[in-house]
């Protein structure tokens, strides 16, 4: 079967539509790398709190601490690709570039994980 093919005959989805300037291929893709390094940061973050803050006394605020940005990173990088993907094909389209609800999901989830450390921290040096 030839490059880029379908088994049902169809066009692949990266070749429908016109050719996009090269400029916004280029953004879009620096957009799913900003949003991906974004996840793995978080999970970063996770196993961090997973290493450093003794299980005795992690608790239940530890355990979310470490839970919320380990979901919200995995979130971020599961989804990177498939916005990266939606946003090439309305360009392609000469279509609005998609919403995303991503975004909003992540502030909910960063802003409470956020508050918990600080008061995690607050609590451990008094």
């Amino acid at each position: 079967m030839p490059t880029g093919s379908r088994p049902d005959g169809g066009t692949p989805w990266y070749e429908e539509g016109e050719e996009p300037d090269y400029r916004f291929s280029l953004a879009n893709e620096r957009t799913f790398l900003a949003w991906f390094r974004t996840g793995l940061a978080l999970i970063a973050a996770a196993l961090a709190v997973a290493q450093f803050v003794p299980a005795h006394t992690r608790g239940i605020t530890g355990t979310l601490l470490g839970a919320v940005p380990a979901v919200a990173g995995a979130l971020l990088c599961g989804t990177a690709y498939v916005r990266w993907r939606a946003v090439q094909r309305a360009m392609r389209h000469r279509r609005p570039l998609p919403r995303s609800r991503v975004l909003p999901v992540l502030a909910v989830s960063a802003a409470p994980a956020g508050i918990g450390l600080f008061l995690l921290l607050l609590l451990r040096s008094s």
